[in-house]
């Protein structure tokens, strides 16, 4: 024992000691007897694989997970969820129905079902009366209007209708004015025949202001109005008929007024003449033809030409036959005076 009172420890060798701990196979020199095994290489080609350092969750994840699981609880929540899905699949119809191309008629097939709900209800268009029209048919009218056997007077837009008419060529105005519950009631005014307008080839009955209305047909209301020709006649077909009608003297020799390069006019007389009128002073250089006319027969003489554009002149130019003669006759006539008396 030591002076504390505790047995003291055996100072020889312990059983055992100085014997080295048995290794492991394949352990080298300097490895440690109590070290862990390591884990066997990873085969060639492949990478170790790596744990993942969990990240602790955002404050708006959390939130989103807490709503999600009450909305999920309650009654709300599973109608909320069911408006979801048909937001969803309405918004990806929608999407392809644009992809596709089929908006009209999806529009078609929603005014159908609007119609026959209003329908239903009592507000089916029973009567519709159309007055004012004249060269456009009934048929036409209600089919431009877009009013169908089917069709609830609520769902129909009276301005889009009157927009629509008007954008018919013989409509120059109209209103459409509803009566509930099954009432329509369509007036139109119709643009009225003016001139006809020969351009590249074709001949087209338009209104005063220019507007192309029909094609030309044998309708007897079209056989006498007056014909202007060349671009940009429909837009001054106003000025020349105007003077005309004021003139109708001149106005029955006239076969067709030509509006030449977008500035003045020429008019084409019925035995071949070429009237050319200035750009300014139509009426004046109208009026200064039909007294020459008058006094001299202007427009009955053997002539292609009658210029009129130079204020102060007139200048004619005879025909090829004309002219000839006038040579001829020239030269007879000369020839006389040098066979005469000396």
């Amino acid at each position: 024992m030591d002076g504390g009172g505790r047995v003291a420890g055996s100072l020889g060798p312990r059983p055992g000691a100085g014997r080295r701990p048995p290794q492991r196979p394949g352990a080298g020199y300097g490895a440690r007897p109590d070290a862990a095994p390591r884990a066997p290489a990873p085969p060639p080609g492949r990478h170790k694989r790596l744990a993942i350092d969990p990240r602790p969750a955002s404050r708006l994840a959390l939130f989103l997970r807490r709503l999600s699981v009450r909305m999920s609880t309650s009654r709300l929540g599973r109608r909320s969820a069911s408006l979801l899905a048909i937001a969803v699949i309405g918004g990806f119809s929608a999407y392809g129905t644009v992809l596709g191309g089929h908006v009209e008629e999806a529009k078609g097939i929603a005014i159908d079902v609007a119609d026959a709900a209003g329908n239903l209800a009592g507000f089916k268009v029973k009567e519709v009366n159309i007055s004012g029209h004249n060269h456009v048919t009934p048929a036409q009218i209600l089919e431009t209007a877009g009013i169908k056997s089917s069709t609830s007077i609520l769902f129909l837009n009276a301005d889009e209708m009157r927009a629509r008419l008007e954008s018919l060529p013989w409509i120059a105005s109209a209103s459409v004015r509803k009566f509930y519950p099954d009432r329509i009631e369509i007036a139109v005014s119709e643009r009225q025949a003016y001139a006809l307008w020969q351009i590249n080839g074709e001949l087209k009955v338009i209104a005063r202001d220019g507007t192309p209305i029909a094609p030309y047909s044998d309708d007897p209301r079209y056989v006498q109005l007056p014909i202007v020709v060349g671009e940009g006649a429909q837009n001054h077909v106003g000025e020349i008929v105007d003077v005309l009608a004021r003139l109708p003297a001149l106005k029955e020799q006239v076969r067709a007024a030509i509006f030449v390069a977008e500035r003045r006019w020429t008019l084409k007389t019925r035995n071949g003449i070429d009237v050319r009128l200035p750009e300014e002073n139509l009426e004046g250089a109208l009026v200064a033809l039909m007294d020459l006319d008058r006094e001299k027969k202007l427009l009955s003489r053997d002539i292609t030409i009658v210029d009129l554009r130079l204020p102060d002149r007139v200048v004619v130019r005879q025909s090829d036959a004309a002219a000839a003669a006038r040579a001829e006759m020239l030269k007879a006539r000369a020839k006389s005076k040098k066979g005469g008396p000396a």
